[in-house]
């Protein structure tokens, strides 16, 4: 158990063999260093929400060949349409974190990472809400479906999965423009 005295709960970089320090911390040549080993790097980070898109894609496509077993084909419908387009948010926002300069720090990835996680829930319960039928969130989409509303759970559920989602994702990429903004605007006051 972590923290019973049997086991370290930190560890550093000399404690660490340097290949494992070098996967751990993103170091090129694997020095031992002093730092605390990190969870993630913006760089993993980055990767982590690459593959959430990745695999929103797979599975919103997937979901596709489900939507005409579902009772409520209209909102199995906005479920496919909700994995594949968010899952290609995330590969856009991944991607330009991978690929261009750009001043995003760890804390923001942290959050990136989370928006993906929360974007899961919301995609989860909107498939869900095919057999559920609620009808307080989509209430457009229910109405083409011929939903008539379901449990009160089953609305908290679906209401709080895309409230969260949606904070997510708003705060995800207003960090994503800043982390951009500041880079360019560090660079122009180094160049000018």
């Amino acid at each position: 158990m972590l923290g019973s005295g049997r086991y370290p709960t930190t560890f550093t970089t000399k404690s660490i063999s340097p290949t494992l320090c070098s996967v751990a911390l993103g170091g090129r040549d694997g020095a031992p260093s002093t730092r605390v080993a990190s969870l993630m790097s913006v760089h993993s980070g980055s990767r982590q929400i690459l593959i959430h898109g990745m695999v929103l894609v797979l599975v919103g496509l997937v979901w596709g060949l489900v939507i005409p077993v579902t009772p409520h084909a209209r909102l199995a419908l906005g479920a496919h349409i909700q994995f594949v387009t968010n899952g290609m948010l995330f590969i856009v926002l991944a991607t330009a974190l991978l690929s261009l300069p750009h001043s995003v720090g760890l804390k923001s990835i942290w959050v990136m990472v989370v928006a993906a996680w929360l974007t899961w829930a919301m995609a989860i319960s909107e498939a869900a809400n095919s057999w559920w039928g609620t009808t307080q969130m989509l209430p457009i989409a229910a109405s083409q479906a011929g939903a008539a509303g379901g449990e009160p759970w089953q609305e908290l559920v679906v209401k709080l999965t895309h409230i969260g989602a949606g904070l997510g994702l708003i705060i995800a990429w207003f960090l994503l423009v800043v982390g951009f903004w500041k880079h360019g605007a560090s660079k122009g006051t180094a160049d000018g």
